[in-house]
Order: structure tokens, then C-alpha cells, then sequence
């Protein structure tokens, strides 16, 4: 709308008397239905204690209106408006990986009624409902599958690759494709409480939060604007002229703050999302760099989170393969690392397998079901209260066969080749004192990791609560940044200054996270870093060399050589200059990381952690 009224007026000026209204009328126009929200929020802000870098533009549409400069304080308006535009669409260009899981939210679903299926509005499904699911189709809520065996692809919500296979008792998740079988699944959520309707929740708290990086323009503005008002005043006082007043206050108007900000956040995002990392909260961009202590969840982060079957401890109960294919065939509906583990084992040695009757997964008790008629379960050390073969590094599960245990299944997840290169360069190149590991697997196994890659203080067999407790503590001292999977570390992520999230092995709505890392590398991780690094940098280039320029603008308009409106297209030349520099931020550098990375080239992935239970 201020651009429109700008040319109207550039159009109507050499024609005066030739239209029913003066030229100056959609200036007024601009500065009415434009200026006056921009100042009612400045205003507000002020009332706050907020001086930033916008309250300056606010005072120079006050005078500008008040000394008849309508044009200048159109453009003045047309800038100021311009940069909160750029703003919102940094934070929708974050959210757009959202958005677009959003998008594909069904409307319709089939309800089981007396007559038969009926076509109902997804928001009017109820838990207790009987929903059927048709091939191929999308499931609208949360709920249990009752009836039918087949397989659903969820990896547009946990990220992994593979397709889940599902029977009665196995949970399903809104917005998982059916495969070729009809499953009838029991809702346990209304839609609106679903996983989809946490991510339009997370979208929408997204759009509305604000770069902390823009904060950045605020302070810098904190200290300009009182010396721009300063030598407005001082003009007005040696002058005795208002307007050389005002064009002081307009060629000190810090769009570079303003505007160039902004366009930097925009770069980087773009230049993340590129490399693979979707930033969902852009003040990650500048919190990252002032991280010194970072934090590690184990499981999927300095490891590859594929743990592989060494070994199967029996009991006198039965025999290996009997155990094996009972372990397999209830694990083969898990998602966890261990599930897979057992399952490739199973299938490396051709064990037949058996479909399950029913199965269930409740949060933290393991996984159970019934096979042939026997009640097989698949849990924790802690959870046994009958002697079992020592303890030994690594993770575990125990195998219980109507109610006895059979089997004692090991297992061992090697860390990532380059995990100890990355934790020894975060000290020199990133400025890094204190580095973490925390996990909720059992301590030995903590210890053997953490000494392999080179981390000297440990937190073992930490539950989500204890794992918050600790980064809230660390957070005290000096920001923190926490690096895990997206699911159990959701608490702890959030409560961290920076939480990034492995995308391939979390859930990609885990609200807690400000940046998804979709390649599960730590290389991604050290390519944030000089992202975010060198946005920052390029940001206070753009910043202050706007700044150090106008400043050179107000000597001329407090001496008399710039009008008004002459100091505003100085100030749009600055402008131009300053945007021309940010978007250097979209730009990729030579080189994004800086450390010997022994695994380039091979093929990484991540996990989904059902949680401690089983170590």
C-alpha cells in the first residue's frame, strides 16, 4: 500500500489541478492507514520500556506528517513496513516443512456405524470411535488398531525409512499412510488433540514468535537512536529550521536494522534448508554461536542408533531359535532400535516367524503380546524380579515367556566414526568449555561410550525429568546447547538456550526443537554452527556499516545539503547497499565444517528411542 501511494503520487505531482483531490492525497493516505498501526505498536513498545531500532522511523512519521513532508514520510513508512514484511516471511519460510506435513491432514474419514461405514467430518471423530481405514488412505487420528493386519508408512511424522507393520494392539499415529490392507483402528484422541494438530499448533506459535536476532537491530538501536535524536535537536536548535530537523531524522532512520536484518535470517534459513537442517525458530541462527556447553543424548546422536545382536544368553526353558523367533515375531511391530536388531538377526539366520494374536506397547513397560496361545514379553533388567545372568556394557532385553524368563538378548551400538573428532574440535573452534553426555541408559554403558569419544562428565540411567533438571542447571552457568532424538529428549530440548533435533530419528513435530537436522550427521551439527556464525557476522556488517553511513547522512542534513526527501533516497541507497550485503547470508562458503570427518560417504541413520526400559 505505501509503494502504490508513492507512484499515485509520483504520477498525479506533474498535473496539479487536474484531478478533484491534490496529489498529495494518497501520501496522506499512506501515512493514515499505514503510519498510524505502525506507531500505535511503536508506541506500545515504548509503553513496555522497549527502545529499539524502529522507534526513530516512528518519530520521523510523527514530524514528517506534523512539517507537511508527506513523501518523506511515506517512504519512511514504506521501509519500516517493508522489514516487518521480510520478518514474517523469514518466520514462514522456517515453518514451511510444517506447513506442508499439515497440508496433508485428510478432511474425511469412515466411521463404523449400525448400517454399515458413514462418511463423517475428521473433527467430529471421538475416542471410542471405530475408524476404518481404506488402502492407500491417511489416518486421521491417534488411536489402536482393533481389527486387520497390515502395514502403515509413518515416516512423514518419525522420520524412519522403513514402513511399520501393524496388528491388533498396535498404535497408530494421524497422518500414517495405509498400505494395502484395510485396518479398523479405535481412536483414543478427538482429531483436534491428534500429532497434526500439535504440528498447526507448533506452526502457529512459530509465525508468531520473533527472531531474537532482530533483537540484535533493537540493541544496536538502543544507543543510535538517542544520538540520532540528539543531533536532530541540535540541527533544529543552531538552524532554527524544523525541516533540517527532520531530515536528520530521516536519514538516520536505521533501515539497515530494520531491513537487512531480516533478509540475513532469510539467508540462512535458505542456506540450512539446503544443507538439510529445517530451521523452525530462527533465533537459533543467533543463539548457537554463544552456546558453551553442549550436551549430548547418546542413543542416535554420537551413535549410528543401529544396535546389533551379539549375543543370546539362555536360560533351560527353550532353545535359541525358539527364542529368537518368539523375540522377532513381536518385535517386527516396534519401531525401537533394538526391535529392528532382533528382527535382522531372525531373518540373517531364516527363523521362521509367527503373526501375533495381539500386541501392546505401553510407554516405558516394554512390548508384549500373545503368540500361539503363549503370552510373550519383551522388557527391562529393572523390570525382572527373578535372578539373571551379570550385567555387561551394552544394551539389553530380557525375553519372558509365560511368565518365565527364557532369554537374555545383548546388544551393541558403536558410536559414529567421527563422534570423537567433532566433541575434541567444539573447544577450539567453536569455543566450547563443557561438553555432556546424558542418557537414560544404564551407566556402564554410558561410561563405555562416553570414554570412547571423548567425553569426561556422564549422567547415566537419567530419566526426561532428570535430564531437564540437568540442562536447566547447565543453562544457569552459560548457554547450552542440547543435541538429541526428538522424542524422550523433547523436555530437555526445550528447555535448553539451543535444541537441535536428529530429524531421522525424532518426530518431526517435537515442538521443542529450534532447528531438525534431516541428515542424521554430526557434520549437519557443525555446519549450523559457521551458518549461524557467519549470519551473525554478516548481520552486524550490515548492521553497523548502514549505521556508520547514515551517520555520515545526518553531518550533511544537520548542515542544510539534504532535504527531507533527498535524505530519505540517501537513506534508500543505504538500504540497497546493506540488503546487497546480507544476502551474502544465502550464500554457501567454500567450506561449512571444519573437522576430520572419518565417516564421509557412508551411509548414516538414526533412531527412535522407546525409552530406557530395556537397557
Amino acid at each position: 500500500m505505501a509503494l502504490a501511494g508513492i507512484v499515485a503520487h509520483l504520477v498525479l505531482r506533474p498535473w496539479p489541478g487536474s484531478f478533484p483531490f491534490p496529489s498529495e492525497f494518497p501520501l496522506i493516505a499512506v501515512l493514515i492507514l499505514g503510519g498510524l498501526p505502525l506507531l500505535f505498536g511503536l508506541i506500545a513498545k515504548l509503553i513496555r520500556g522497549e527502545i529499539g531500532a524502529d522507534l526513530l522511523a516512528g518519530i520521523s512519521i510523527v514530524t514528517a506528517s506534523i512539517l507537511g513532508e508527506y513523501l518523506a514520510g511515506a517512504i519512511v513508512v514504506l521501509m519500516l513496513s517493508g522489514g516487518e514484511a521480510l520478518e514474517k516471511y523469514a518466520l514462514r519460510r522456517a515453518s514451511s516443512v510444517l506447513r506442508a506435513l499439515a497440508a496433508r491432514m485428510p478432511s474425511i474419514a469412515h466411521r463404523k456405524g449400525a448400517s454399515g461405514l458413514e462418511p463423517i467430518a475428521v473433527d467430529a471423530i471421538a475416542p471410542g470411535d471405530e475408524i476404518v481405514i481404506l488402502p492407500h488412505e491417511v489416518c486421521p487420528a491417534d488411536g489402536v488398531v482393533s481389527e486387520g493386519h497390515g502395514a502403515m508408512d509413518e515416516s512423514y511424522l518419525t522420520g524412519e525409512p522403513y514402513v511399520q507393520s501393524k496388528a491388533p494392539g498396535s498404535s497408530v499415529l494421524s497422518g500414517a499412510v495405509n498400505g494395502d490392507h484395510a485396518l479398523t483402528v479405535r481412536a483414543t484422541r478427538r482429531a483436534r488433540d491428534s500429532r497434526y494438530a500439535e504440528i498447526m499448533e507448533v506452526m502457529r506459535r512459530t509465525e508468531e514468535s520473533r527472531p531474537r536476532l532482530r533483537r540484535l537491530g533493537d540493541r544496536l538501536g538502543a544507543f543510535y537512536t538517542p544520538i540520532a535524536i540528539a543531533v536532530a535537536i541540535a540541527a533544529y536548535l543552531v538552524s532554527g529550521s524544523p525541516t533540517r530537523a527532520l531530515s536528520v531524522l530521516v536519514v538516520a532512520t536505521p533501515c539497515p536494522l530494520i531491513l537487512a536484518i531480516p533478509v540475513a535470517i532469510i539467508g540462512g534459513i535458505s542456506l540450512a534448508a539446503r544443507r538439510g537442517i529445517v530451521v523452525r525458530d530462527p533465533s537459533v541462527l543467533e543463539r548457537l554461536d554463544t552456546c558453551r556447553t553442549v550436551i549430548f543424548d547418546k542413543t542416535g546422536t554420537l551413535t549410528y542408533g543401529k544396535p546389533v545382536l551379539t549375543e543370546v544368553v539362555l536360560t533351560d526353558a527353550m532353545g535359541r531359535d525358539e527364542a529368537l523367533s518368539l523375540a522377532a515375531s513381536l518385535e517386527r511391530y516396534s519401531k525401537h532400535p533394538l526391535a529392528v536388531a532382533v528382527v535382522a538377526a531372525a531373518r540373517a539366520e531364516r527363523i521362521a516367524l509367527s503373526v501375533p494374536d495381539e500386541i501392546a506397547e505401553p510407554p516405558g513397560a516394554g512390548l508384549s503380546g500373545r503368540i500361539a496361545g503363549r503370552r510373550v514379553k519383551l522388557t527391562g533388567r529393572k523390570a525382572i524380579r527373578t535372578a539373571l545372568p551379570p550385567s555387561e556394557p551394552g544394551l539389553e532385553s530380557v525375553l519372558v515367556v509365560d511368565g518365565a524368563v527364557v532369554a537374555v538378548l545383548r546388544f551393541r551400538d558403536e558410536p559414529r566414526d567421527d563422534s570423537r573428532s567433532f566433541v575434541a574440535h567444539l573447544a577450539p573452534r567453536h569455543g566450547v568449555q563443557r561438553v555432556l553426555l546424558v542418557s537414560g541408559d544404564r551407566a556402564t554403558e554410558v561410561e563405555d561410550l562416553a570414554h570412547r569419544v571423548g567425553i569426561t562428565e556422564i549422567h547415566g540411567e537419567q530419566s526426561p525429568e532428570d535430564k531437564v533438571r540437568i540442562v536447566r542447571a547447565e543453562v544457569a552457568r552459560a548457554p547450552t546447547l542440547f543435541v538429541g532424538d526428538g522424542i524422550n529428549d523433547a523436555p530437555a530440548i526445550a528447555a535448553a538456550t539451543v535444541g537441535l533435533a536428529f530429524g531421522r530419528g525424532s518426530d518431526v513435530i517435537a515442538e521443542a526443537a529450534g532447528a531438525i537436522l534431516l541428515d542424521t550427521s554430526l557434520v549437519k551439527v557443525d555446519e549450523l554452527f559457521h551458518i549461524a556464525r557467519r549470519l551473525r557476522r554478516i548481520a552486524l556488517e550490515s548492521a553497523v556499516g548502514g549505521m556508520a553511513l547514515s551517520a555520515a547522512g545526518m553531518g550533511f542534513a544537520a548542515a542544510g545539503f539534504l532535504s527531507p526527501v533527498a535524505g530519505a533516497v540517501f537513506q534508500e541507497i543505504i538500504d540497497v547497499l546493506a540488503i546487497a550485503n546480507a544476502l551474502r547470508a544465502a550464500q554457501p562458503p567454500a567450506r561449512l565444517h571444519d573437522y576430520a570427518d572419518p565417516s564421509r560417504g557412508a551411509e548414516v541413520s538414526g533412531s527412535t528411542n522407546r525409552g530406557s526400559h530395556r537397557s
